[in-house]
């Protein structure tokens, strides 16, 4: 008599020990806050060590002596202005250079991307002038506007520029043909198709493209401000290196380095809100 088999038992679906194995593995790598907050400690200790072995006045200042003058430019003047009133007017320069790329790029980009006309007599200028580094037109921003606030707006208008424009070509050449020929055939026009099928198609690109513009206008806002200005964040990094105080000059370094990571972290909040929220119009 044959001898009954017992049933095997159900084995686990694949994903499931896909996601098994993931947890797994997650458990054993530490949180990325960790690692990154160790690798800041680290940085900040080696950095605390150097500085220490050399003249901490003209070479290397200590990460502790950077902290402690931060706060008290705060409320003390350096060239003429506390840290904050440097900033603001780096600001202001920086919104008025980047808002006028992103107010002419967006644009020129869109109709660039839609019209082939326009892109044909357009384009070849555009990739000529994009190759010219942003402080290469200090000449004509000293010329122009001398050391007024009109040419480091210049500078970091070509700055930010080149990538408004790409990006906002790059989403309209993207477009679903089929939503372009759909459009036409229930009769809309050639305006009414660019502002209800390409614009909203080509956002994401848009705002990813004003994010890489947002960082090129900062980096260019520096470079404008060490050659011509009289305040900002890098004007304040030129009287230190004046007065051979590198304490200031690293302070300076400081400001910058932080107002370019909250850009860096706004955008990209934004660019998320822009993908959510489209999303759930698709959905």
């Amino acid at each position: 008599m044959a001898r009954a088999r017992r049933p095997r038992a159900a084995s686990a679906p694949p994903a499931m020990h896909r996601r098994r194995a993931n947890v797994l593995i997650a458990a054993d790598v530490p949180p990325r806050r960790w690692i990154g907050a160790l690798g800041i400690a680290a940085f900040l200790a080696a950095w605390q060590l150097v500085a220490m072995q050399v003249d901490e006045r003209s070479t290397l200042a200590t990460p502790v002596a950077v902290f402690a003058a931060f706060i008290d430019m705060l409320h003390e003047p350096f060239a003429g202005s506390t840290l904050q009133e440097h900033l603001l007017a780096s600001l202001r320069r920086f919104g008025a250079g980047f808002g006028l790329a992103a107010v002419v790029g967006i644009p020129l980009g869109l109709t660039m991307g839609w019209n082939r006309w326009l892109e044909v007599v357009i384009q070849p200028i555009f990739n000529l002038l994009r190759f010219i580094a942003p402080i290469a037109w200090v000449p004509f921003a000293v010329l122009w506007f001398g050391t007024g606030f009109g040419g480091p707006v210049l500078i970091i208008f070509s700055g930010a520029f080149p990538a408004c424009v790409i990006g906002a070509y790059g989403g309209a050449r993207m477009v679903d043909p089929r939503l372009l020929e759909a459009a036409r055939m229930l009769g809309a026009g050639h305006l009414r198709i660019l502002l209800e099928v390409v614009v909203p198609s080509a956002v994401p690109s848009m705002v990813a493209a004003l994010r890489v513009a947002a960082g090129n206008a900062w980096q260019s806002l520096v470079g404008a401000e060490l050659i011509v200005a009289t305040s900002g964040v890098a004007y304040l990094m030129v009287r230190g290196q004046m007065n051979r105080t590198i304490v200031i000059v690293l302070v300076g370094m400081l400001a910058i380095g932080l107002v370019g990571l909250l850009l860096e972290v706004l955008f990209r909040h934004l660019e998320r809100y822009v993908q959510r929220r489209l999303g759930s119009a698709v959905a």
